[in-house]
Formats: C-alpha cells, sequence, structure tokens
C-alpha cells in the first residue's frame, strides 16, 4: 500500500493528533475521517486483489507442468499481495523444485510459514490463563490463651450450612413407663367368707 504527498501530510497530522486530541481542530478532524475511508477502500481493493490472484492461481497450478513459468510469476505477486502459501503451493514448488525461480520460492514458502507459526504461538502463550494458586491446607494456630472448639475443631467453616446426613439427629424422647401394679396378697385374691352364726344362738333369739 502507497500513500500520496497529501495523505502522508494527513497522516503525519493524525499522528500529531493523536499523541495531543487538544489542538484538534474541525478540518483536521475531517481530514483524518477523509484519510479513514481512503485507508478502508484501499483494504477492500487489496482483499478483491488477493481474492483473484488466488483464484487464477488455482487455475495455473491445475495446469502443471505445462504453465510452470505462469504459475511461479503468479505465485510471486500473490505472495507480495499477503497471500500465504497453502500445503498445494508447497507441493507445486516441490515437484518444479529444478528449477531456479521455485528453489527461491520454496524457500520464502517456507520462511513465512515458519513466521506464522512463531506468531501463532506467540498470540497462544499470551492468551494462556495462569494456573491458578491452590490455597494452603495447613490448620490455623491458636494464640496463647487457647482457642474454643469452633468450626476449624468441628470440620465446618463458617457460613456453611451442613449437608443432609451430616450431623446426629436428636433422638425421639422415650414414653414413660407405666407404674407398675403392686401383687395381690392371697387374701384379696381370695376373700375370706363371715362365718355363719351357730345353731344355739339362733334358737334363743327365736325363743
Amino acid at each position: 500500500m502507497a500513500f500520496g504527498a497529501e495523505e502522508l501530510r494527513v497522516l503525519r497530522r493524525a499522528l500529531a493528533l493523536a499523541l495531543n486530541p487538544r489542538r484538534a481542530s474541525a478540518e483536521d478532524v475531517k481530514d483524518c475521517h477523509r484519510l479513514a475511508r481512503s485507508l478502508d477502500e484501499a483494504t477492500r481493493e487489496g482483499e478483491r486483489l488477493r481474492a483473484f490472484l488466488v483464484a487464477d492461481l488455482g487455475r495455473y497450478r491445475a495446469a502443471l507442468p505445462g504453465t510452470a513459468a505462469g504459475y511461479l510469476a503468479l505465485l510471486d505477486e500473490a505472495l507480495g499481495a499477503g497471500h500465504r502459501p497453502t500445503p498445494d503451493d508447497l507441493a507445486a514448488l516441490r515437484a518444479l523444485r529444478g528449477t531456479p525461480e521455485a528453489a527461491a520460492l520454496l524457500a520464502r514458502c517456507r520462511t513465512l510459514n515458519e513466521q506464522d507459526m512463531r506468531a501463532r504461538l506467540a498470540q497462544g502463550a499470551r492468551t494462556v490463563p495462569a494456573p491458578a494458586v491452590p490455597h494452603s491446607r495447613s490448620r490455623l494456630v491458636g494464640l496463647r490463651g487457647g482457642v474454643t472448639a469452633g468450626p476449624a475443631d468441628t470440620g465446618a467453616t463458617p457460613g456453611s450450612r451442613p449437608k443432609p446426613g451430616s450431623t446426629p439427629q436428636p433422638r425421639p424422647a422415650e414414653p414413660p413407663a407405666p407404674p407398675k401394679r403392686p401383687i395381690p396378697t392371697p387374701g384379696e385374691v381370695f376373700p375370706r367368707r363371715k362365718p355363719a352364726d351357730p345353731p344355739a344362738s339362733r334358737e334363743l333369739a327365736a325363743g
């Protein structure tokens, strides 16, 4: 991507405004927006050109080895437009590496692949989260004066709820035993009968 003299002036002014945005005027802001639109259009144009070159490169590669000269020239142009070599490109270059142009392009493609690999590894290393440090499992030591039984002694933590079945449930109260009845005596079981009056006393009472 190449910049003209006017675009370079606006770009230099935009960089100065990024360092000191309070000095920006309305004309400066308008020029920065115009430059941003030009950059977006150039980026889209570059993407369209790269897509056209990649499609044309596939047709030349399918017609190898008869199109070796055109394929090598087109691959060099596509690499300059931002194309990254594919496994098919590397296989075709290995088949054509008997020529100096193919050998040079093969070395260039390998260098580009190594650079992309290093960039991906560096990006992955920056995004990997740091391992969590486990909390200490050691118990706290009581200070002088002693400690009372608390959550540390009972295995519970402050604010935690006991798990179902982890604490013993209170046993229900047993009903009181019925009072024992005294054992009856033989006199109570077999009461004595009142003796009958003698016959003499009956005659006296009648006379």
